[in-house]
């Protein structure tokens, strides 16, 4: 029935215009109009049956872990393959132990650690992730996906999983296939209309308003240029002038009907979203449409019009348990748990299942249960276990030094943090001489030198966050940090190193602790202060 509707709801239209004469001009904006009612239909129609499957899925949540867990041993391979007849959570618990990624893995795959399933966002739970987030981003914003609303600035999306044909009749006005950012971004600054810009993930998108700034004359003049036979005087005037006006809001003054941003939730981009925030992307809501890690889609969004990082757990594939951790600490607490006997408030250490090797990995990442959907828990991301520094065995954790950081950066007048990197100072044998200490690495927007006063307020901010750190600084084994201010372009070199090795995940999860020299000398050879 829903077919024969969709089908006499094109056919009207298409009779209407055979049998009435229309130039040629305002046929082709019939056609798109055409297209995008075609592409919208067969979409929402795709993502109301992907939402009353999650219904069903997540008011059973205990059962449908039950099926994940059995089509998980069903295509297991290798020794542990004697599991495919077994259901039971507890024979499944005992005969597989939790792994974590050795350093060993982590020096293979150029600091990163291998990843736990497949490399790419392919399968069910990613194309439930992406047919949801544009329903769910229609719901908010309806005139986000109106034709020529929507425009990528990025090689990458943000969306998992890659749509057919309808995806490109859904009004957006990045080429077919581009794949060059400067391609990409000109497209976007020559359609002062849009409601939305994607980018793969925030990182990505801070480059793109560095170049913007860096090439806006540049820029310009090729949007003057314009298409043969439609040059465009008037909207590379318009970029002049917003670029003019400096850096805050300029999103906004570039596209006045702007209203969000799409990028994808990975590892570290968290930096990155504060300073688009504050600076570029000022007034605009950032919303991302799945939380993904190395294993694949974890979470959905749902809500986009909630505060940035909120999402559900599907009971489905990829099979999922939660670590419970101990309160006050990051060691873990009792054996695993499944997503129904989540507690709000609680956090949970994600664990995630290989189907192919049966391989139970901890990802690292700590999440903590806000609120639930059916029997589903709803989480938000609040850092990487495995991103630590231990010089002395203190074990400062991501959260603690990203905290003194953010204290310290506060207190060097007109400075915004755009990116930071960590590294032992025995990775960079710079501790020869010197009681070993951390070699911190930053971008920064609104500060072009670093003064020695400057410097040594992260290591005060570091001895007011850790008690061990002061410890051990008031004894004299560890020396104070050393700060160094990088250029620009110095991340995304050191990502494009990431995403160069065999086995980088997608999305690329930015480690903010370099373990592999290789690594941490991309920063330090772009040191300039």
């Amino acid at each position: 029935m829903l077919l024969l509707l969709l089908s006499l709801s094109l056919l009207l239209p298409l009779a209407v215009l055979l049998w009435r004469p229309r130039s040629w001009d305002a046929r082709q904006s019939w056609l798109v109009r055409l297209q995008h009612r075609v592409a919208w239909g067969a979409l929402r129609w795709a993502a109301a049956w992907q939402q009353k499957r999650l219904a069903q899925s997540t008011l059973h949540a205990g059962q449908s872990q039950q099926q994940a867990l059995r089509r998980c041993l069903h295509g297991a391979q290798g020794p542990r393959c004697t599991l495919r007849g077994s259901t039971d959570i507890s024979t499944f618990r005992n005969h597989l132990p939790l792994t974590k990624a050795s350093q060993a893995q982590e020096e293979e795959s150029g600091g990163q650690p291998l990843p736990p399933t497949s490399n790419r966002h392919h399968g069910e739970a990613s194309l439930q992730a992406t047919l949801l987030g544009l329903a769910a981003l229609n719901k908010a914003y309806p005139e986000v996906l109106a034709p020529g609303g929507t425009a990528r600035v990025t090689a990458s999306s943000p969306w998992p999983y890659r749509l057919p044909w309808p995806w490109h009749a859904l009004g957006q006005v990045s080429p077919t296939g581009a794949k060059d950012p400067r391609v990409l971004l000109l497209e976007a600054l020559r359609s002062p209309g849009l409601r939305a810009l994607e980018a793969g993930t925030a990182a990505e998108l801070l480059d793109v308003f560095l170049d913007l700034e860096a090439h806006g004359e540049e820029l310009a003049e090729a949007i003057a240029a314009g298409n043969p036979g439609a040059p465009l005087p008037r909207r590379a005037a318009e970029l002049r002038e917003a670029l003019e006006q400096g850096t805050r809001g300029l999103a906004l003054r570039l596209w006045p009907k702007l209203q969000v941003v799409v990028t994808l939730d990975a590892g570290g981009q968290a930096e990155a979203v504060a300073a688009l925030g504050a600076l570029w992307c000022q007034g605009l809501t950032f919303f991302s449409p799945a939380y993904a890690a190395s294993g694949g889609v974890l979470g959905l969004s749902l809500w986009p019009e909630q505060p940035h990082g909120l999402y559900l757990l599907p009971p489905g594939a990829p099979f999922i348990e939660l670590l419970p951790l101990k309160e006050g600490t990051r060691e873990e607490a009792t054996p695993t748990v499944l997503l129904a006997e989540a507690q709000k408030g609680k956090e949970y250490e994600l664990v995630l299942t290989n189907h192919v090797s049966l391989t139970r990995c901890r990802l690292g990442d700590v999440v903590q249960v806000v609120g639930v959907y059916n029997q589903c828990p709803v989480v938000k991301f609040i850092c990487r276990l495995g991103q630590t520094l231990s010089v002395r065995g203190e074990d400062t954790g991501e959260d603690v030094f990203s905290e003194a950081l953010g204290r310290a950066v506060g207190q060097w007048p007109g400075a915004k943090l755009l990116d930071h990197g960590w590294v032992e100072s025995r990775i960079l044998d710079s501790s020869e001489g010197s009681a070993p200490h951390y070699e911190v690495f930053v971008a920064l927007k609104g500060l072009r030198n670093l003064s020695e006063e400057n410097r040594d307020k992260l290591d005060h901010c570091l001895q007011e966050t850790s008690t061990r750190y002061k410890y051990l600084r008031f004894r004299g084994s560890m020396g104070p940090a050393q700060v160094h201010l990088v250029g620009q372009g110095a991340f995304r070199e050191l990502r494009a190193a990431l995403a160069a090795c065999p086995s980088a995940p997608f999305p690329p999860e930015m480690p903010r602790v370099l373990r592999y020299r290789p690594l941490a000398q991309c920063l330090q050879r772009r040191v300039v202060s």
